[in-house]
């Protein structure tokens, strides 16, 4: 028997995979505890349906984070801190403080998506990417400051 999964189903497959599984395997498991459906003509095209639409909310999403992209580039971010002998840092700039200082600018970057690769702890300007989307990335400039 043909089924679309609904969810991903260990050794079985992933979400919207159509499968062949034995009728009894179908019945009693899959379908009776909401993991898959039938593949009817109809089931099959409202999963064509659902993938188009997903597809164009993706597209959408990575163009709207190329245009951050694009933002990024022009933006600086200036963090003021504490030196001490031969203007050495004390401590570190952490992603949780770009992301702050990225939400005073206006942008709304979790704190996970800024890669930060290096210890920041050098006066100057560090060029630190941002993955916005897996297809997108995105760079901004930290300049620290005494």
């Amino acid at each position: 028997m043909k089924v679309i999964l609904l969810q991903d189903v260990k050794k079985q497959g992933k979400k919207d995979q159509i499968i062949d599984v034995s009728d009894g395997y179908a019945q009693n498991f899959l379908i009776k505890n909401g993991l898959a459906v039938p593949a009817t003509v109809t089931s099959k095209k409202r999963l064509a349906t659902e993938l188009d639409i997903r597809k164009k909310e993706e597209d959408a999403y990575i163009e709207q984070c190329q245009k951050i992209k694009e933002k990024l580039k022009k933006e600086e971010i200036i963090i003021k801190v504490k030196t001490g002998e031969q203007d050495k840092v004390f401590g570190t700039i952490s992603s949780k403080q770009i992301c702050d200082e990225l939400k005073k600018l206006g942008y709304d970057i979790d704190k996970k998506k800024i890669c930060v690769t290096y210890p920041i702890d050098v006066l100057g300007t560090h060029n630190i990417k941002i993955e916005l989307h897996k297809k997108v990335e995105g760079e901004i400039k930290v300049t620290l400051k005494k």
